[in-house]
């Protein structure tokens, strides 16, 4: 008898995120392009290179790997995982400034 394969990632909201960063930001292609290849990762792996938000039993954020475009700012995404309906649900896509 064959295992049963994972239910896939259902993404929700991360598309509106995306359009309303690359609204607010005018970020160029290769980051556009860059942000949106992350958001794709996220379904074979939602917990990779983001940490629990503190205080917040289902909140995960994290840089976007390859966003840092200036020594002083990347971009990060936020979102919420529910392992019982296998769902992520993206609370928001900013740059923001690095500590000093």
């Amino acid at each position: 008898m064959r295992p049963e394969p994972e239910r896939p990632w259902q993404l929700v909201g991360f598309i509106d995120r995306l359009d309303l960063w690359m609204e607010l930001e005018s970020p160029d292609d290769d980051l556009r392009l860059q942000v949106t290849d992350w958001i794709f990762t996220r379904y074979t792996d939602p917990y990779e290179g983001v940490r629990r938000a503190p205080g917040f039993a289902n909140l995960w954020f994290g840089q976007i790997a390859g966003t840092r475009r200036d020594p002083d700012s990347a971009v990060f995404c936020a979102y919420w995982i529910q392992e019982r309906g296998h769902s992520l649900r993206c609370d928001s896509i900013t740059t923001l400034s690095l500590p000093a």
